[in-house]
């Protein structure tokens, strides 16, 4: 049996699932995390940067995730 993979990008539906927003505010949200960060335009949202800049542990939101 393959064990499970752990991304390590999230995405705004991602966002949405967690935080009960809209896609587009969620959207919106991305798009801060990565000019807080001063990430391009390419470059992905990890999931460590959307922890670090909401302060929601990754234990938490976990399970929404998966996959």
């Amino acid at each position: 049996m393959k064990p499970a993979m752990k991304r390590i990008c999230i995405y705004p539906k991602d966002i949405q699932l967690i935080t009960g927003k809209s896609y587009r505010q969620s959207a919106r949200l991305a798009q801060k995390i990565k000019e807080e960060f001063n990430k391009a335009d390419k470059e992905f949202l990890t999931i460590a940067d959307f922890s670090k800049y909401t302060g929601i542990p990754y234990e938490e939101f976990e399970h929404l995730i998966v996959g």
